[in-house]
Parts: structure tokens; C-alpha cells; sequence
């Protein structure tokens, strides 16, 4: 509620409503900012619990016969020239088939410079992590799972990495010492099999359960970390009440360092794409990601701008100063940054450094070719007479105690006719204004304006298990800024960017690569949606949630190729066989999968051709008949007649 995100007093309402009952909330181990907010709002003990086991999403069908060519076609002899040609046409049409490549112009000579680039695609598809399956409380992950894990805990990629075989070994009970025995003392992948090899223990056993009934006894919840499992192993083992972070030394050094680093990647990648240094960028911040990463976005919007936090003599956050353009090497880039109501709740004082660095830079003595920040605020100013305070406001958020922008609840029930009502909705709900000052003052126009100024927005995925079409909350905020800017910029094309840094270094990615890797290594590959279904009805629910944040995508950006929704519809609705399956395990989200990609169809995001639409529509009324308990299956229809 306003004024009461730091806690709630007795003459709170929750408060004197629980009085003195215990509280106890179980919650996912790699949340603890939202975790946070649940103790605040009702004084709650957290009970940790395991996110999804993951695992490589691996190949199946034309993905499995597209790579076997293309290894045959990289083991023929150099001097098998003839060979290789003969294989060219044959490896483009079956990337054609999968979506991978297009059928015209054919590839020329030993196709070298297209199958190249498509070898790196197949294997980036086969060894993307994805989470597979859910977590059920009480529990533990199987012997494979654990495996999985281990292996992406460890990063394959990585030096200290053991293998595959060392960590299959060490699930099966073995001594780590004796496993690796043939390695010198001091290599580091023995004290990264020794981690491990904890890990393990912690996970092989369920702690969930035990850790409810202490809360349900009365007795103590041992107090852990939150974050991912995979970078921070400290979570483990849940069944624990999750603690946060320090809010003062939020960003730390090393996110700053990283910070930097994939503020570069992004302005590398948008040169790549063709495109000039950007002169202003819309950054979506989250309060998880932060936590999870010590503050790494944040101090991507710091390296954009230019600008480093100061700290005091105890190492406590006290503001920020801007970095000499001659130590930047580039000109500052403006910067307007959109919190969560998450974020805007638990980092108070990373709001009040984000508004204090945009406006020192926009009042510093420098040329305006060297610094967009100020470039645009004496436009600003000049053109609305106001004063350089206001001009400089570049952190927006919802009013306290709001949180979303709706942009995803528009689309999940349909009710809205036009793209320019989702950017309408978002900007009304996200022009709130946070100065140095840290209070939040509605600033429509300056933020239509801001926006009219953008030519890419970004934001990061740092997690694993959620990818930006497992949840809705991806297309709200990052969907929702991009539809706005192409309103503010009466039309055109928006990059959208995607920072994926849950493996190795990290890359940027479009929204349309983003969405179509996690298409093809989630909802369409087997492992993904198998692992689903054996949850029965929540596992269909997923399923349409997946469909359902697709299509938020092309609401929000239209940068959702139309394959994706043929494919869906081939795979979930078509299919007789997987039809029946999901209208048995979940008869009302089977049939939203239909209506979606009707939907879909009717607001032009794909354009099936007509024997494909008349299929998806009697199937859509075979499952919108087995949801009202009418259908008759065809045999039974026969044996009738």
C-alpha cells in the first residue's frame, strides 16, 4: 500500500487482521525480492523451495537430420569439393523445413558461408538450457536431474568445468578425489568436483518438507540466501527463510565491471545490425534481476550514461558522479529507464542514484555531440519552458503502491482493438517520474517525448527457468515500452534487445531471435512439453501460457515470426493424438490454446492458408465442446447412427 512498502505498524490492516498468528509462506529459493515484499506485507516466515530441474534443450526431428548433414558435410576431405556441393542444396532445404533458412537464392558453391553460421545456430539450439519439468514440493530431483544441474552449475564452457563422466560419478556416490585422482593437486577443476559434489548431497535430499513441519511446529526456519542455484549455490539446501541483499552496496564492483561489459555487447550489436551509436536507449530494470546479479542492469544504465556510484568510508551507497568523457571514450547516451514496482519498493536509494546520475549529466558542461542526456533536455526545456530538473527526469515507474503496466491483462482477456490502447495503457501507468528527491510526479508528456527519442529498448533475462514467453510480465514491461515507443515515434521499426546472460559471457539477442529460440527449444521440442504433461493440468496450463505470452509479443512489438504460430498450431491442436491429451489432462486451457492462435490469425499475426484455419477452427469447436461436457467422440457418433 502507499507509504507502506518499508513495513507494516499496528494500526495496519494485514497487521492487527493476522494478529499474533505465525505466518508462513513458501516460496520459490530464486526470488528473494519478492520474497521481501511478502515478509513486509505480512510479517511472513519463507520456506524456500527448488526452482525446476534444467537441462540442454537438445535436437529432435528435422533439427536431429538438419545437424547429421551438416557434421557429414564438415567431415568430408578438403579436397571432396564435389561432394560438398552435392550436400549444399540438400542441408538449405532441410534448414528451409526448420525454419532456419529460406529457399530462395540457393547457396552458392560449397555453401561455406551459410552452413557455417547455421552449424553455430543447431548447436546453440542443442545445448540452450531449458527447465524441464516443474518442482514438486518434497521432492528430491532424480539422479539425472542432478546431473543436469550439477553440469549447468558447473558451466560446461568453463575451464574449471569437470566432465560429464566426473559428475555422473560423483551422483552415483563416488569420492570426488578418487574420481579426478589422475589430476595434479592445485587443478582447479578438483575444488570445482569437491563443490559439486556438496551441491549434490544438499540436493539428493528432500529438505522441503522437513523445513514446513518445523514451521508448522513452532520451531525455528534456519535463515539462507536468495538467488539462482546456478550461480549461487548458497541457496542450497531450501526448506530455509530466504534473505535478501544489502540495499547499500547495491551495485557492487563486480556488477559494475559486468555492467559495462554488456552495455558494450549492446551497442556492439545494434552496430552490427547496421545501425550508428544509438543516441538514446529505453532500459527495463527489475528488482529479481538486480538482486540476483548485485545490481549488473543498473549498472548497465551507470556505463550507458557515463556515470559510477560513490561510496562512502564504510562502503555504503551515497551517490553517484559522472565519469570524464575523455576515461568513456564515446559520447553519454541517454538513458530512460522504467522500473518495477518491485524495484521501486526495495531499492529506494538505486532509484534516487539512476535520477541523480541522469541529471548530472544532463547538467554538465560539455558538448551536446558528446552528451545526448543533455542534448535533449535543453530540447526539452526549450520547447516547454520548464526547468532543467524537470527536463532531466529519465527514471519512470508506476504510482507507489501500483505495480505492473495492465499491458498484459489486456491481452490475456482480449479486450482491446487496436495496438495504440496498449501503448496508451502502459505509458498512463508508467509516466511517474522519480527525481533525486526520490517522489514520484506524473510526466505524460515528458515521457511520450523521451520515448519519441529511442531507437532500442533492452532489458535482461538472467534466469533460466523463465524465459520471455513463460511469463507475462516480460511483454507488460519490456512489450509494453516498445509498443509505446512506436506510438511516440508515429510508427516504424522498434529494435527490441534481449541481454541472455544465463550462460558463459552472455549475448544480445532481437525479441524475434529471443522468441523463436525459446519456440523451438521449449513449446515445439519434445523434452520441453513431454516434461510439461507428466504435471497433467498444470503442465497443459504452461503450455497456454506460452501461447498466450507469444501472441502478447505480437501485440506489443510485431516482431513474432508467423512459422511460430503454424508450428503451434501443427504441434498442440492438429495433432489428433496431442489434442486428446491436453483436452483430457485440462479441457479449459487446451481449448485457449485454440482461441489464441484464432485470435492470433484474426488480428493478421499469421496468415495460415485456408485448409490449415479451417482445421484449427473445427478444432477449436471439437475442444470448446469437450470443455462444455457436449462432445461426442466420432466412433460414439457412428455407433449412434
Amino acid at each position: 500500500m502507499p507509504g507502506k512498502q518499508g513495513g507494516l505498524s499496528g494500526a495496519c490492516w494485514p497487521d492487527r487482521m493476522i494478529g499474533d498468528l505465525p505466518n508462513m509462506y513458501v516460496y520459490a529459493s530464486n526470488n528473494p525480492s519478492e520474497g521481501t515484499i511478502a515478509r513486509r506485507r505480512s510479517a511472513a516466515t519463507l520456506i524456500s523451495y527448488l526452482t525446476p530441474p534444467v537441462a540442454h534443450a537438445g535436437l529432435y526431428k528435422g533439427l536431429l537430420d538438419l545437424k547429421a548433414s551438416i557434421d557429414h558435410w564438415r567431415a568430408l576431405a578438403p579436397d571432396a569439393a564435389a561432394e560438398r556441393a552435392a550436400l549444399v542444396p540438400v542441408i538449405q532445404a532441410q534448414a528451409v523445413a526448420v525454419e532456419l533458412a529460406t529457399a530462395e537464392p540457393a547457396w552458392p558453391g560449397d555453401g561455406a558461408a551459410q552452413i557455417l553460421p547455421l552449424a553455430d545456430q543447431v548447436r546453440e539450439l542443442e545445448y540452450t538450457l531449458i527447465p524441464h519439468g516443474l518442482h514438486v514440493i518434497g521432492e528430491a530431483p532424480s539422479p539425472a536431474e542432478r546431473v543436469d544441474l550439477l553440469l549447468a552449475m558447473a558451466g560446461s564452457a568453463a575451464d574449471d568445468a569437470p566432465s560429464r563422466e566426473a559428475i555422473e560419478a560423483v551422483v552415483r556416490g563416488a569420492d570426488p578425489e578418487q574420481v579426478l585422482a589422475d589430476l595434479p593437486q592445485d587443478d582447479p577443476r578438483r575444488q570445482r568436483l569437491r563443490e559439486l559434489a556438496s551441491a549434490d548431497r544438499l540436493l539428493s535430499v528432500d529438505h522441503e518438507i522437513p523445513a514446513i513441519l518445523r514451521a508448522l511446529d513452532g520451531r525455528f526456519v534456519r535463515p539462507a540466501p536468495g538467488g539462482d542455484v546456478l550461480r549461487t549455490p548458497e541457496v542450497l539446501p531450501t526448506g530455509r527463510n530466504l534473505h535478501g541483499f544489502d540495499p547499500f552496496r547495491i551495485p557492487s564492483a563486480f556488477a559494475l565491471a559486468d555492467g559495462a561489459r554488456q552495455a558494450a555487447r549492446l551497442i556492439e550489436r545494434h552496430r552490427v545490425d547496421g545501425n550508428g551509436l544509438p543516441e538514446s536507449v529505453a532500459l527495463v530494470l527489475w528488482g529479481t534481476d538486480n538482486l540476483k546479479t548485485e545490481g549488473g542492469p543498473i549498472g548497465q544504465a551507470l556505463a550507458l550514461l557515463g556515470a559510477e556510484p560513490v561510496f562512502d568510508g564504510y562502503g555504503r551507497l551515497g551517490g553517484s558522479r559522472l565519469v570524464p568523457l575523455e576515461k568513456l571514450g564515446r559520447p553519454r547516451i541517454d538513458v530512460v529507464i522504467t522500473l518495477s514496482g518491485i524495484f521501486r519498493d526495495l531499492l529506494p536509494m538505486q532509484t534516487r542514484l539512476l535520477a541523480e546520475a541522469s541529471y548530472l549529466a544532463a547538467s554538465a558542461d560539455e558538448p551536446l555531440e558528446l552528451n545526448f542526456v543533455r542534448k535533449h533536455a535543453l530540447e526539452y526545456q526549450r520547447r516547454h519552458g520548464c526547468d532543467l530538473e524537470t527536463a532531466a527526469l529519465r527514471v519512470f515507474g508506476n504510482a507507489d503502491g501500483t505495480y505492473g503496466a495492465n499491458v498484459n491483462h489486456l491481452v490475456e482477456n482480449g479486450r482491446w482493438d487496436d495496438e495504440d490502447e496498449l501503448a496508451e495503457t502502459y505509458t498512463r501507468r508508467k509516466s511517474f517520474a522519480y527525481g533525486r528527491a526520490g517522489r514520484p510526479v506524473q510526466q505524460v508528456k515528458l515521457l511520450e517525448t523521451m520515448l519519441a527519442d529511442v531507437q532500442l529498448a533492452y532489458q535482461n533475462l538472467d534466469s533460466v527457468e523463465l524465459g520471455v514467453t513463460d511469463v507475462d510480465t516480460y511483454f507488460d514491461t519490456l512489450g509494453g515500452i516498445g509498443r509505446a515507443i512506436k506510438r511516440a515515434r508515429g510508427g516504424g521499426y522498434v529494435p527490441i534487445y534481449i541481454g541472455d546472460q544465463t550462460h558463459g559471457e552472455g549475448t544480445v539477442r532481437t525479441l524475434g531471435e529471443q522468441v523463436a529460440l525459446e519456440t523451438r527449444t521449449r513449446a515445439l521440442n519434445p523434452k520441453w512439453y513431454e516434461g510439461m504433461l507428466e504435471h497433467g493440468y498444470e503442465g497443459v496450463r504452461q503450455i497456454e501460457v506460452h501461447v498466450t505470452n507469444t501472441m502478447g509479443w505480437s501485440a506489443t512489438t510485431g516482431q513474432v515470426a508467423p512459422w511460430v504460430y503454424q508450428e503451434l498450431t501443427k504441434t498442440f491442436v492438429l495433432d489428433e493424438q496431442m489434442r486428446d491429451r491436453l483436452a483430457k489432462l485440462n479441457p479449459t486451457a487446451s481449448a485457449k490454446v485454440a482461441h489464441r492462435l484464432i485470435e492470433a490469425q484474426e488480428r493478421n499475426y499469421w496468415s495460415p492458408d485456408a485448409e490449415t484455419l479451417e482445421a484449427l477452427r473445427r478444432a477449436s469447436d471439437e475442444l470448446e465442446d469437450r470443455l462444455e461436457g457436449v462432445y461426442v467422440p466420432p466412433v460414439a457418433q457412428g455407433a449412434a447412427a
